[in-house]
């Protein structure tokens, strides 16, 4: 259940905050990205800071549950100021702003998260059934993508006939993050309690408890850091992801603008469309456990990220061929319904794949080390999956800026954009960045 929170997160982050923050309150595409990048690197020093403590941690309740329980709160708070900024802000008080909360989000998330998918990998050291939790999870993680996406796009960014465009409405953005914090501070607790039972039974950190300086701790979590990576099958495993959820991450941010101006979608539309990826993505996730059966789970990566790809670039070359439905054809938004929820259906192979093995790693680690170090391997495969809303969202903002795409709230339809612009997105979102799936 735990899993929820982080796809709340996950899918708010990932498509609106982008578009909340260029769009509507007119901050550049570049300063918004960059905003995202330095947040990106505060978690590249604590995610692995948190592994490390956590897999070190000595406590009456183990090593994982007091920092799941810590973070719900302050994560709730922040992700809330991250999407209420005070009006008449300047461009660098909104940058700051921006940049401020969205490391108070990712750092309280890192508190919890890190903990809870090691704690995924300590729950059963049997191959298969590894595979296993980590479908449940998943499931339940876009099922909070589902919410999310719900929220938005069913609710608070519904179109009306005072704001045609929904997204555009400034004040609807704090009451979702509203909801979408108490959704994650519930789910949070929820597993947190849920779990509780079985610290008993879970590893404990070997040899006496001891007291070291702040100083002491990083030079171990440096030390564990070079022995991971020192791990080749790691080192692959961790390189490749990076480059996988960068692609994700800059499809997700550059969404809203392509079913806005691209392909000139209504709510509805957007909403259906948005519901359909996730729904993908979790009868993927009940079908690979069944594809581990007859395939290795570097299969489950490979077929994965091929469909996703041919998935991403097949419309838009499509559209520049003039061999797919035009913007006002009825059969238009079931097409491209159709093309999401089987870019879901491959998306979750890898996603499965790469977790699950994670945790093979972990027990390769444990073998050749003798240590038992599921929070720093867990702690990279979290920064890898953070990099989706993270350098993908600097690598769109920066692209839009590139691409001289209008900003402001004023832009509200594909008429107002020159169509080489639009091409431009396009190839942006499609083409070259799913491209990058070859390496």
């Amino acid at each position: 259940m735990g899993q929820l929170a982080e796809g709340l997160k996950n899918a708010s982050l990932g498509t609106f905050v982008l578009f909340y923050y260029n769009q509507v309150l007119g901050l550049p595409g570049t300063l918004a990205g960059l905003a995202v990048a330095i947040a990106l690197l505060f978690d590249a020093f604590t995610d692995p800071l948190a592994g490390s403590i956590s897999d070190n941690w000595h406590s009456p309740m183990g090593r994982r549950h007091p920092f799941m329980y810590a973070s719900a709160i302050p994560l709730g708070f922040a992700f809330y100021l991250l999407f209420a900024p005070p009006e008449g802000m300047s461009e660098l008080a909104l940058f700051s702003w921006l940049t401020v909360t969205l490391i108070l989000t990712r750092g309280s998330m890192t508190l919890y998260h890190v903990p809870h998918i090691a704690l995924g990998a300590e729950l059963s050291d049997d191959y298969e059934e590894r595979t296993q939790i980590v479908s449940f999870r998943y499931f339940l993680s876009f099922v909070g993508w589902l919410l999310a996406y719900y929220a938005g796009f069913g609710w608070f960014f519904r179109d009306t006939p005072e704001f045609p465009h929904g997204q555009f409405n400034t004040a609807a953005y704090a009451p979702f993050a509203l909801v979408m914090s108490a959704g994650m501070m519930v789910t949070i607790f929820w597993s947190a309690w849920g779990t509780h039972h079985r610290i008993p039974y879970l590893p404990q950190p070997k040899g006496e408890k001891q007291r070291i300086t702040a100083v002491q701790v990083v030079v171990r979590m440096l030390n564990e850091m070079v022995a991971a990576l020192g791990n080749r099958s790691f080192l692959w495993l961790f390189m490749g992801a990076l480059l996988i959820f960068v692609m994700v991450g800059v499809d997700g941010a550059l969404n809203l603008y392509m079913f806005e101006y691209f392909w000139e979608l209504d709510s509805s539309e957007k909403l259906v469309l948005m519901l359909l990826y996730p729904i993908g993505i979790m009868t993927g996730t009940l079908i690979t456990p069944l594809l581990h059966r007859r395939v290795d789970k570097v299969w489950g990566v490979f077929i994965g990220v091929t469909g996703w790809s041919l998935c991403q670039i097949v419309p838009i070359l499509l559209r520049f061929v003039g061999w797919f439905p035009e913007n006002d054809a009825d059969i238009l938004p079931a097409t491209l319904t159709a093309i999401k929820f089987l870019q879901g259906l491959a998306a979750a192979q890898s996603l499965v794949s790469f977790n699950s093995m994670v945790a093979d790693i972990a027990d390769e680690h444990e073998l050749t080390t003798g240590k038992r170090q599921e929070g720093i391997f867990f702690a990279a495969a979290s920064f890898s999956t953070k990099t989706t809303s993270g350098l993908g969202s600097f690598v769109a903002g920066v692209g839009l800026d590139l691409i001289d795409w209008p900003r402001g709230s004023h832009i509200q339809s594909a008429a107002d954009i020159p169509v080489e612009t639009l091409a431009s997105l396009g190839m942006l979102y499609g083409p070259i960045v799913a491209g990058f799936a070859v390496f």
